[in-house]
């Protein structure tokens, strides 16, 4: 048999393949349901024949049974491979091989072998990746974090599994919040102080906007005259168009520095100004479809079948497509960026990641948006809100400054940088400046972005520093300082060790680890399929701690020559896989700490 690059994959498709081609298991498709095994008992289970047992009125035990004589009639399990046997009321289990684990290493050597297998996931499917996205003229807090970096590493594993991916930064640069900024600005006569550098003239346009919304709330002329300067910067004044271009800029500008820190690379940005001229379009269709209707003034879309979107419910929630002024609001915008990524990237699925308050939101958008392409005849891709939950303090709430305010982005991430490199110094002290400086700007953001990831990200999480430096447990630096301990190790290796042929796998801790590695494939693809990174983190964890179970028993520079090269083979395919998953993470590793 072939040997597979993931086992579990394959063995879904042959119990599926097989279950339909063997007399006994009715006209119902059949589910193999294969899910890891308790280890005393294989590798996977195939849990799925019970269910099929139950709604076809069939012997679980007898139907497994018939299709374990099925797989091994056709040929397509080698018993020198993969061992099979039935246990309990119809469990099937698998277990593979120390043969099957040595053709698996030896086939499967490096982040190119793993690319080409990973790539047919999703080859040739056109994604759009919505994220980071922040708001212009606002300066980047704690909560940015989580969009920056569950959006990058969901683009970079979906990218490896072969999707053609757009990363779109559909920043917030249009709105009534610019004119009340271009007022302050012209009200406090601010314009020349902003030719300072971008971080200082975002810093200072947040406080110009907080004087301007403080002033306008206070007195009706001042709210009337900030009202103004938004209906001149809508119809294309001059002098506001340029204030408005140059905050977009300085915002960008800012940001920039944060997305290199983070290792974020945008492939476009596409603000919701771009969408400005292109919303009458949506507002004509909807009304045509008669999906939209004038409510108050506004132009709404209600969605009766939901309990919760409908005219009738308790507390009605219509989707606002257009203000009663007339003019856009993310609704309209929202639906414009579809119909935009449909007709011009021809985007097979779009992803949004945004936190979970906006669940209403995207909730209305998705159903309007299925409506409204229907109606048209149109292609509609497939569309996926990705929430996250709340980064949260000590005290159990959101995380902010002894002042009551977001913590700067920037700010954290420097805290940890400066905490870092006094782990490093404590760890390591002779080590070069350039390279102390760079091991500790390493550690410090890649503990800030697993702390991140590690976690289900629809739940909320309490930051911690200690947690989340600490060398060992579930973090960053333990998976960091695994890769540095294996590099150390070849940095002691002979040069002839790479040319000896290695030894059959013998030894338990070998054999775990071994196993281990294969389950790679599945742990990413669990990853992309439900747009969880944490499946990845975890399965790196335990990894990682396979390996320390394995390079604790076994020592690897033994004097037998093709021991030693049987061990060094695990050590090279674990730091592969190890630091293969890492870089879809976002996190650079490290050959020294």
């Amino acid at each position: 048999m072939e040997i597979w690059f993931n086992p579990a994959r394959e063995l879904e498709l042959l119990l599926h393949t097989t279950a339909g081609n063997t007399p006994g298991f009715g006209d119902q498709p059949f589910d193999p349901e294969i899910r890891p095994s308790d280890p005393r008992f294989g590798d996977y289970q195939a849990n799925g024949i019970l269910a099929h047992a139950k709604a076809t009125r069939a012997n679980p035990r007898a139907l497994a049974a018939t299709l374990v004589e099925a797989l091994k009639k056709d040929g397509s399990l080698d018993d020198a491979l993969i061992s099979i046997e039935i246990a309990g009321p119809g469990f099937i289990n698998f277990q593979l091989k120390p043969a099957f684990l040595d053709a698996w290493l030896t086939r499967y050597a490096n982040v190119e072998a793993f690319r080409s297998e990973c790539a047919t996931l999703y080859a040739g499917r056109k994604i759009i990746v919505d994220y980071p996205s922040p708001n212009t003229a606002k300066q980047m807090h704690v909560g940015h974090l989580r969009p920056m970096v569950i959006g990058e590493a969901i683009a970079r594993m979906l990218q490896f599994c072969g999707a053609k991916l757009v990363r779109d930064n559909h920043i917030g640069d249009w709105g009534t919040n610019f004119g009340i900024l271009i007022f302050a600005i012209k009200h406090e006569n601010a314009a020349n102080s902003l030719d300072s550098d971008p971080t200082t003239a975002l810093e200072i346009l947040e406080q110009l906007y907080k004087k301007g919304s403080a002033l306008a709330k206070d007195n009706p002329a001042m709210m009337e005259a900030a009202r103004q300067e938004l209906v001149n910067l809508q119809t294309g004044d001059p002098e506001n168009t340029a204030l408005w271009q140059r905050i977009v800029a300085i915002s960008n500008a800012a940001f920039q520095q944060t997305y290199e820190q983070l290792g974020i690379r945008p492939d476009i940005t596409l603000g919701e100004s771009f969408y400005r001229d292109k919303v009458e379009r949506v507002y004509t269709e909807l009304h045509d479809c008669q999906l939209a209707e004038e409510s108050d003034g506004a132009l709404v879309v209600w969605h009766d079948e939901h309990p919760r979107f409908a005219r009738n419910s308790e507390r009605p929630q219509p989707f606002i497509v257009r203000k009663k002024d007339g003019s856009s609001n993310y609704a309209s915008t929202d639906l414009a960026t579809i119909l935009y990524r449909t007709e011009h990237f021809q985007a097979d699925e779009c992803i949004y990641i945004t936190d979970g308050r906006q669940q209403d939101h995207f909730q209305q958008l998705f159903l309007t948006a299925e409506k409204w392409f229907h109606a048209t005849g149109r292609r509609l891709p497939s569309l996926r809100h990705v929430w996250f939950g709340t980064i949260l303090g000590e005290d159990g709430r959101a995380i902010k400054t002894k002042s009551g305010d977001p913590v700067r982005l920037k700010t954290l991430l420097h805290e940890a940088a400066t905490r870092a490199t006094v782990i490093i110094d404590e760890k390591n002290p002779g080590l070069p400046e350039d390279e102390r400086q760079h091991i500790a700007h390493t550690v410090g953001i890649a503990a800030i972005r697993y702390a991140d990831l590690s976690q289900n990200r629809t739940l909320d999480y309490a930051f911690s520093w200690e947690k989340l430096l600490a060398f060992d447990g579930n973090t960053a630096p333990y998976l960091l300082y695994a890769v540095a301990r294996i590099h150390s190790i070849f940095r002691k290796a002979a040069a002839g060790d790479a040319a000896t042929p290695p030894a059959p796998l013998e030894t338990t801790p070998e054999v775990a680890l071994a196993r281990k590695l294969t389950v790679f494939p599945s742990a990413l693809v669990q990853a992309c399929t439900e747009l969880r990174p944490h499946f990845l983190c975890t399965y790196l964890y335990e990894l990682a701690g396979a390996y320390s179970t394995f390079n604790n028993a076994d020592k690897v520079l033994v004097d037998e020559p093709t021991v030693r090269a049987r061990r060094l083979r695990l050590c090279a395919r674990t730091v592969a896989v190890l630091s293969t998953g890492m870089r879809l993470l976002g996190i650079e590793p490290l050959e020294r700490m």
